[in-house]
């Protein structure tokens, strides 16, 4: 059964229990509200919120599609939210959505692809009945909240890998493993940007709108959760520029590795070239080189090469060649 929990409130405390094929808002006392969870709902039991809580069918048609993007809408007599959850999973972000429908004297949330359950947010809320007596309304703010919360800890576990790489970076080469993670960590923060703008501005709504089942007393409540999405969204931002400098900044340093490496290998080739370049003349099969057959032209040729040698050493040495 795919029913996480199905709860009658009254003035913000848990009444009861009750199956979600019960009808349990006959009364009109508009201190009762029903908050009902779902997790995977098959179509059968969709089917059965439909009708008894008369969802409009676009709206369960959306919540049954795991592909919808954060939106906002208000059908009829009823507020329609679709916001996407997130979890990482090694290095990469999968996703999933909870599609909210917010009546005056009811929400149903389908949870989609979500690991996170809203049994501990429910713990948390029916502690604190005077906050959940003000309804439905307050309700959305607390799940909004808590899926937005659950954003953090994934821009905190990427930060701990880009910024070990960035240490690493500092004394060996990015191997093209680490540039192939570089590049992956950066399509997934980009695609979780793509999320979060629609996340920002959903809130936005609700902040600035005026919408059935909202009361203007939670709306406030509303402006800390856009503050929460914005500031992942900074964050977002930060890190992608810090994976774009621990790129720019491991090339950096391996052209200046490289530059050195190849300084050295010309200081020594120029050092070379000297004795190369003497033997090579006194290694021709002529008769009439200078010096050929003078007593101590051997001692006065090893002398001169290691006198020019050493001299161009020492200049490499000066110029930090060497």
């Amino acid at each position: 059964m795919s029913v996480i929990a199905a709860c009658l409130y009254s003035k913000g405390c848990r009444s009861r229990d009750f199956d979600i094929d019960e009808d349990v808002l006959s009364t009109a006392d508009p201190d009762e509200f029903v908050w009902i969870g779902v997790s995977d709902p098959t179509e059968e039991e969709m089917r059965m919120l439909q009708a008894r809580y008369r969802l409009h069918p676009i709206a369960v048609a959306a919540a049954m599609d795991l592909g919808q993007m954060p939106r906002l809408e208000v059908l009829g007599n009823e507020l329609f939210a679709v916001a996407r959850t997130a979890q990482l999973e090694g290095d990469e972000i999968r996703y999933g959505q909870t599609a909210l429908f917010i009546g005056h004297r009811h929400l149903i949330s389908v949870r989609q692809g979500s690991q996170r359950d809203h049994t501990a947010l429910r713990e948390q809320l029916e502690s604190a009945p005077e906050l959940l007596s003000q309804g439905v309304d307050y309700v959305l703010h607390a799940i909004l909240n808590y899926i937005v919360d659950g954003y953090l800890p994934i821009f905190e576990m990427i930060e701990d890998s880009v910024l070990e790489m960035e240490r690493r970076s500092l004394n060996s080469f990015l191997g093209p493993q680490d540039i192939a993670r570089i590049f992956g960590l950066r399509c997934q923060l980009t695609r979780f940007q793509r999320t979060l703008g629609p996340m920002a501005e959903l809130t936005r709504k609700l902040v600035r709108g005026h919408f059935p089942c909202i009361s203007p007393a939670v709306t406030p409540y509303f402006n800390d959760v856009l503050d929460h999405v914005l500031r992942v969204q900074d964050m977002i931002d930060g890190l992608l520029q810090v994976l774009a400098s621990v790129f720019e900044f491991s090339s950096l340093l391996e052209q200046q590795r490289t530059g050195a490496i190849t300084r050295k290998l010309a200081a020594w080739a120029a050092i070379l070239a000297v004795p190369t370049a003497i033997t090579g003349v006194y290694g021709m099969n002529f008769h009439n080189i200078p010096e050929l057959r003078a007593p101590y032209g051997y001692h006065a040729v090893v002398a001169m090469i290691v006198v020019l040698s050493g001299l161009l050493y020492l200049n490499f040495r000066r110029l930090k060649w060497i």
